[in-house]
């Protein structure tokens, strides 16, 4: 006799025995990706992709003059800033929360975050005038906005410094080119007891090719290594970083469980070189370590699920950071190949825990 499985047994066995058929069961992501794809020949990105961390699809949003894309404080958002407005959105990319009006019309170029990610700073440069301005990253309020002193740039070349940003609590630092050669130096606060910022003359310093926030201190890439900027907003010689020599680097990321991490990495395409190394430091080891020998190294992030995504020309490549460290084997993998990609962040999934 054929017995038949009462219904509200057979609906519990169901996701059971559909995982045991296929042998897949969905995979849960502690991390997820945002990546700006598709740049334009304004060198502005046109998409914002949501991939998780193999490199599948989530989802694709379309929009318009895509300068950045950061993680917001909590990393539960991300921050997309485009050349007329900045906002935060949903892992998805969805769900567009804008940032104040600056209380001019922008043309955003550059962004910075403190190392705790609760204060966003963009450059604004609209026909050779530079402005800057200082947000909340969590209620996306204006602090402060500045007009900066009167910009004369030198004629570029591979060893001209590039504008660069960097903020700590809600003081702002710029280094510029100088027409002289070198760095300039503009410092942006709102002294005490006062409601306007006020803004430094230019202060002539060494080249700064990178700044980042580490260790408490703004970190500044220059021709002889990189160095702690002091309270004047120059780079001081004796706090060279002994781990990557006194070594040029053009591009410096911090990141990792406590941002303990630092990495850094000279441009082939200045050096005209077929690729350069990229450096990892956890802050504790004599030497950093070389991660892989890249080309075309256009921005990376370092998330708390100890990987490294990195965009290095069209790909998308994932590094085993716990594993390199630890063994030298950094498990490389190309996860992806993009269209054109600009700037990567990582956040949090909505359905992680």
């Amino acid at each position: 006799m054929r017995r038949r499985i009462p219904a509200l047994l057979l609906s519990a066995l169901l996701p059971a025995l559909v995982t045991a058929c296929t042998g897949t069961e969905e995979v849960q992501y502690a991390v997820q990706l945002g990546v700006l794809t598709n740049t334009d020949v304004t060198g502005r990105a046109t998409q914002l992709r949501a991939l998780n961390t193999d490199g599948g699809s989530v989802n694709t949003v379309a929009l318009t003059g895509g300068v950045d894309v950061l993680p917001a404080s909590g990393a539960r958002r991300l921050i997309t800033v485009r050349s007329d407005g900045a906002e935060t959105r949903d892992p998805g990319g969805t769900n567009a929360q804008p940032f104040a009006e600056p209380g001019f019309t922008p043309c955003y170029t550059q962004a910075a975050q403190d190392a705790a990610r609760t204060r966003l700073l963009l450059l604004s440069e609209c026909s050779g005038v530079q402005r800057a301005a200082l947000f909340s990253s969590d209620t996306r309020t204006l602090i402060w906005s500045a007009l900066l002193p009167t910009y004369l740039p030198p004629v570029v070349t591979n060893d001209t410094p590039p504008t660069r940003l960097a903020v700590q609590g809600d003081v702002g630092l710029i280094t510029r080119a100088r027409l002289n050669g070198g760095s300039e130096v503009i410092r942006v606060a709102v002294p005490s007891e006062a409601t306007t910022p006020e803004v430094s003359a230019p202060a002539a310093i060494p080249s700064v090719f990178d700044l980042v926030p580490y260790g408490g201190r703004i970190l500044a890439a220059t021709p002889t290594g990189i160095q702690a900027l002091n309270g004047s907003g120059e780079p001081d010689n004796a706090t060279t970083l002994a781990a990557f020599g006194a070594a040029r680097f053009d591009r410096l990321w911090v990141g990792g469980a406590n941002n303990t991490l630092l990495a850094a990495w000279r441009s082939n395409v200045l050096t005209t070189t077929a690729d350069s190394p990229l450096r990892l430091w956890d802050g504790a080891a004599t030497t950093a370590a070389t991660v892989a020998n890249l080309a075309d190294l256009r921005d990376l992030t370092l998330p708390s699920d100890g990987k490294a995504y990195v965009l290095a020309g069209q790909n998308l490549n994932r590094y085993d950071v716990t594993l390199g460290l630890s063994t030298g084997n950094w498990s490389p993998k190309t996860l992806t190949t993009l269209t054109t990609p600009l700037s990567i962040a990582w956040t949090v999934p909505v359905t992680a825990p």
